[in-house]
């Protein structure tokens, strides 16, 4: 028998396969308090087409975020730089895995121009984790930052980087260029990191949070976590006490959902009561904001957000 093999098709290699070798998780059903605005609206739409037009990658996309038809429909997009390809495998994240190609130098002026023309008053600029890179990206980061300020002045800037782990003087690369956030998250208790986020390491996390604000004590911080990856209760208040220590001002909590049978399973869905428990726990600890629920995402409503860091930190700062 003679076999046909089209090699016009696109690349069958599998989106993850540094996870093909695993047993399937079923992917449990979503509880009712779990929904999301489907995408289609005319915004949304518009959108779409200027994140195709400028040839950006969004974090929305890739990792399949459900919060997509709500925030295009605003006109609010996640930009992630660097390519589509990260040189992490963590078992939560539906970003593909493999070796990335060369950094696009035009990359920077596109994101300013297509953040000019959303008219977005607050951007959030996050990134593949890139251990090839001798710098991590930081450079690339800077670039950007500096591609939005020429574009749009007045638009307020918000990263979420990776780690750079054993990449020294990257973080004061990214924080010399100034955003007005600097967000990384740890994702999960320091207890899963091992089969959870098995590339990362905890307390290095946490020490770069901690050094951004060394760097610029007027930088608001921001870190967040996911639930339901089998964490107890007094793991996710410990964060909270690790996180304050570090001086984050900003800490978000959401319900992990599963990518793929692939993917790391989900052990339990939180309720929206026991979400608006860790808000107040995490209140009374001292953050100036946390944004707890089913569907908070690091990067949904942060304009907003953004807005109301800056109202909690001048109220903080009258009653001293």
């Amino acid at each position: 028998m003679t076999r046909v093999l089209n090699l016009l098709e696109a690349d069958p290699r599998p989106r993850h396969p540094e996870k093909a070798h695993r047993p399937d998780n079923p992917i449990a059903r979503k509880p009712a308090w779990i929904r999301a605005k489907a995408p289609g609206s005319p915004g949304y739409a518009a959108t779409h087409a200027l994140v195709r037009q400028h040839k950006l990658t969004t974090v929305c996309e890739e990792a399949r975020c459900p919060n997509i038809g709500e925030c295009w429909e605003k006109k609010h997009a996640t930009f992630m730089i660097m390519g589509e390809i990260c040189t992490r495998a963590c078992a939560f994240c539906n970003v593909a895995t493999g070796l990335p190609g060369a950094l696009d130098a035009g990359e920077p002026a596109r994101v300013g121009d297509a953040t000019g023309k959303l008219g977005l008053s607050h951007v959030v600029v996050t990134s593949v984790d890139r251990d090839d890179l001798a710098d991590g990206g930081a450079a690339h980061f800077a670039a950007v930052i500096r591609a939005i300020r020429a574009a749009a002045p007045a638009t307020t800037i918000e990263v979420l980087t990776p780690d750079f782990l054993r990449k020294q003087g990257a973080l004061e690369i990214v924080i010399e260029a100034r955003p007005d956030v600097f967000n990384h998250n740890l994702e999960t208790v320091p207890g899963k990191y091992l089969t959870v986020r098995p590339g990362a390491r905890y307390f290095h996390s946490l020490r770069l949070l901690q050094r951004a604000k060394e760097l610029d004590s007027t930088l608001f911080t921001k870190s967040g976590i996911m639930v339901g990856l089998g964490e107890t209760r007094n793991e996710v208040l410990q964060v909270m006490d690790d996180l304050r220590s570090a001086q984050v001002d900003f800490l978000t909590i959401g319900q992990y959902l599963q990518p793929s049978p692939k993917h790391h399973a989900v052990e339990d869905f939180v309720t929206p009561a026991e979400f608006e428990a860790y808000a107040a726990v995490g209140a009374a600890k001292g953050f100036l904001l946390v944004s707890s629920s089913p569907l908070t995402r690091s990067s949904h409503h942060a304009g907003e957000d953004f807005t109301r860091l800056k109202a909690a930190r001048m109220a903080a700062a009258t009653k001293s």
